[in-house]
């Protein structure tokens, strides 16, 4: 389920960049400049600006269902005057609940994936849809999208999650090698790597052991980003740097250790 739930992940991310290159054709008068995207502003200050935002909450269990019955709830977005965003958030949280390793989800949507679930969910299964905005201004907005699932008759659920950093002008999702500068991958892994040293050094349990805690839980590169007001976050899922207990971890990448990384348009004003 680990392997199954990293590789639907993954698809779905390269769904999402297939589909967001298509929105781009529509955009593509309109070109990146060096006027800064990130102004120096402190979080409570940009997240009344950008794209506007409604909530969509709701918890059902499977109808007709008595007894112990399998249940979903969603805690989602959708960007009124976006369709665009609104229609990637939906196709993205349905794409990550996955339900195989070599194959695409039968469903594009969490309508279709309602339908699907009740269908074939056991007793106790559950399956949480979270969406929530982490960081927005004036040309960017980005969304956490997270998946918790629990399958009868195992241990725990297992969670995974995935940034969404969207062009509000472009209309279009940003990958990393849109944010970076030409041939700065590297750099950009040696950022990371020290983001994880910091983050290892604070972590009581690595710090028990650190050689063995190495071994078992190496580094992984990851463009898993999201911007915020001080740097890069880079989220990691369950199991991937971390055991299980660690939740999913989180990585900062300060502004400071990007500035000859990111291109000019992605660094504070």
């Amino acid at each position: 389920m680990m392997v199954s739930q990293a590789i639907s992940t993954r698809l779905f991310y390269r769904a999402t960049l297939t589909v967001a290159a298509s929105l781009a054709l529509a955009a593509c008068a309109t070109k990146p400049t060096d006027i800064s995207r990130i102004p120096t502003q402190i979080s409570q200050e940009t997240s009344k600006e950008g794209v506007f935002t409604q909530p969509v909450k709701w918890e059902r269990a499977k109808p007709g269902c008595k007894g112990e019955c399998p249940t979903i709830k969603v805690d989602s977005l959708v960007f009124p005057g976006n369709p665009k965003l609104t229609d990637m958030v939906d196709h993205g949280l349905a794409y990550m609940t996955g339900v195989g390793e070599n194959t695409s989800p039968p469903y594009g949507t969490i309508a279709e994936y309602e339908a699907y679930f009740w269908k074939t969910a056991a007793s106790r299964d559950s399956t949480v849809l979270i969406a929530k905005s982490r960081y927005r201004n004036r040309s960017l907005t980005v969304v956490e999208l997270d998946t918790w699932q629990y399958m009868t008759g195992m241990a725990h659920g297992l969670s995974a999650t995935r940034f969404l950093n969207w062009d509000n002008t472009a209309e279009r999702l940003l990958s990393l090698d849109d944010v970076l500068q030409p041939g700065k991958k590297a750099a950009y892994v040696a950022a990371l790597k020290e983001a994880h040293a910091r983050w290892l050094a604070r972590d009581p349990n690595a710090q028990e052991d650190p050689a063995a805690y190495s071994r078992m839980w190496p580094f992984q590169e990851s463009d898993n980003f999201g911007f915020t007001d001080q740097g890069l976050v880079v989220k990691y899922n369950s199991y991937e740097i971390a055991p299980y207990s660690a939740g999913q971890p989180e990585l900062l990448i300060p502004y400071s250790a990007l500035a000859n990384v990111l291109k000019p348009a992605f660094l504070p004003a």
